[in-house]
């Protein structure tokens, strides 16, 4: 009887299974990583989680599990960028602008009042500016897998409502631990306090601040509207979110390892955007319901706002580098079809 390998050097048909059987699924080996982030399971961004394990778990034939560590379990964003790069944790997601504090450049997604849309700023970060940014990493001990959505922040407080750029002066406000949030809230005549997201409830509760800023998904997911009075939908800032894996476990990987996780990231990021989207508007009509006072800034509000805010976007622009700004407007000019 002629073996397979027999029958290929004779030019034998084999049946299509035995062709299409390459080496990549054996060379995927058993892998258990721990994907951890800051907010809580329902919110968009641990909706996106769950589907990158789904897909992980499909794609490698079940041999890389991810598991799920929502709701700052294994600690704060800061503490678990620290985290990955020492190999103790694989994978997080967190608003990009937090990586300022390990490669300057990052800053840059933090400028108030960027992007239009979310689709404007996907084109942006999936685009050559994006992808810049991205291969910065790997020398401070991370890798980047892409871009997901936190969204548009906006303001609320347990003092007064804010109508106007007067009512912010004097609040208390809580800003993610990130340079250009703390001084665009101190410009604005705010008390801008960095803290961790997950100490931000009991912060509220207790009147150590008097607000903080968050898309409506957050301030919904974690309850806000139980210690909070007022929100401005001001949409100050846009938020991309990073999916970050530690360089130490990333460089223990083959390629068709890396290639599962790359994939399952990339799929999972229009599943989570989609979802973000949605439940954006949602959670607005829902945080109604449980009586927060909402308003709305007018059109000229919005531009005091935007013109306030200007020296803060002058002044990190010179700290984050010149050329790294103008290639984002470059780009956000295009996305627009400028």
């Amino acid at each position: 009887m002629l073996n397979r390998f027999t029958k290929l050097a004779l030019g034998i048909a084999l049946p299509l299974v035995l062709l299409t059987a390459g080496p990549a699924a054996a060379e995927i080996r058993e892998h258990q990583l721990k994907f951890a982030s800051a907010n809580n399971k329902g919110h968009p961004q641990v909706t996106g989680m769950e589907k990158f394990a789904e897909l992980v778990n499909e794609k490698s034939g079940g041999k890389i599990e991810v598991k799920l560590f929502p709701g700052g379990t294994l600690g704060g964003d800061v503490q678990t960028v620290s985290a990955l790069q020492g190999g103790v944790v694989e994978m997080t997601v967190l608003n990009a602008g937090i990586l300022a504090n390990n490669v300057k450049q990052f800053g840059v997604v933090d400028l108030p009042f960027l992007f239009n849309s979310g689709e404007e700023a996907d084109k942006v970060m999936d685009g050559p500016f994006g992808q810049s940014l991205l291969k910065l990493l790997p020398d401070t001990g991370l890798v980047g897998l892409g871009y997901w959505e936190l969204g548009f922040r906006n303001l609320t407080n347990n003092r007064h409502p804010v109508t106007k750029l007067d009512d912010i002066k004097g609040l208390k406000i809580r800003t993610i631990q990130s340079p250009i949030p703390l001084e665009l809230f101190n410009t604005l005549g705010a008390n801008a306090v960095p803290l961790p997201y997950t100490e931000l409830y009991t912060a509220l509760e207790t009147g150590t601040v008097d607000g903080q800023e968050n898309p409506a998904a957050n301030i919904l997911n974690a309850k806000f509207y139980e210690v909070q009075k007022y929100m401005t939908l001001t949409r100050h800032q846009y938020n991309p979110q990073i999916v970050l894996v530690s360089k130490k476990f990333w460089d223990g990987l083959n390629d068709e390892e890396k290639a599962v996780l790359q994939s399952a990231a990339t799929e999972a990021r229009d599943f989570q955007r989609k979802v973000s989207r949605e439940q954006d508007a949602k959670a607005i009509e829902e945080i109604k319901k449980t009586g927060m006072e909402i308003s709305e800034l007018s059109p000229e509000e919005t531009q005091k706002l935007r013109d306030a805010v200007k020296p803060v976007i002058e002044k990190f622009s010179a700290e984050i580098g010149t050329e790294t700004v103008q290639a984002l407007f470059k780009e956000i000019a295009a996305a627009r079809g400028q």
